[in-house]
């Protein structure tokens, strides 16, 4: 039988556990905090898309739109809410609906309808007047003529999944319900 040795470490058992213990949650906070900041900036990113998306949708879909020979673009089988003819808010608003990934929850998606976030629409003003154009553009029954300029601004309320991090009780514009609102504007000027 050989004796035992001591160890200058033999006073410190269990430490490589406790090492191990703050070690992991702290790496874990790091790996959950980058998962939960990777999803807003998804979301940020599809928002955006849905923004710029939709105004190019708007623009293309203008008040001679119906006008078309061959009803072109704006035919019923081309629309996201199956109207023909010059696009509408509740149209624009089916078309961000449409082409929003699964992974965002769409009760949450706002399309504002005011002038200081949405206009150059049929019916719509902007407030205020978009520089640059025509002054007949900054009138409800002239807003989509060609020539003038389409503004759509897409929210949403993003809260974070990781409950480490702060999660947003209060309402701001443009968005509907609580959380940190995640917004995109755009604008073009109507083709067609």
């Amino acid at each position: 039988m050989r004796p035992q040795r001591k160890t200058e470490f033999g006073a410190e058992t269990g430490t490589g556990l406790l090492e191990y213990a703050f070690i992991f949650i702290v790496f874990m906070s790091l790996i959950l905090g980058i998962s939960a900041f990777g999803h807003a900036l998804f979301v940020y990113h599809q928002v955006n898309n849905a923004a710029k998306e939709a105004t190019r949708y708007a623009a293309v879909r203008g008040a001679t739109c119906s006008s078309d020979a061959d009803g072109g673009s704006c035919q019923a089988s081309n629309s996201a809410s199956s109207i023909s003819g010059p696009t509408t808010h509740d149209d624009i608003e089916a078309f961000v609906h449409n082409i929003t990934p699964q992974s965002i929850d769409t009760s949450k998606l706002v399309v504002p309808s005011t002038g200081d976030y949405f206009c150059g629409v049929n019916g719509t003003t902007c407030t205020p007047a978009i520089t640059n154009a025509p002054a007949a553009c900054n009138t409800a029954s002239t807003a989509n003529q060609q020539g003038c300029t389409v503004k759509v601004t897409v929210a949403y309320p993003y809260n974070f999944i990781f409950p480490l991090l702060p999660t947003a009780t209060s309402t701001t514009a443009p968005c509907t319900q609580p959380g940190f609102c995640i917004s995109c504007t755009s604008q073009m000027v109507i083709v067609h």
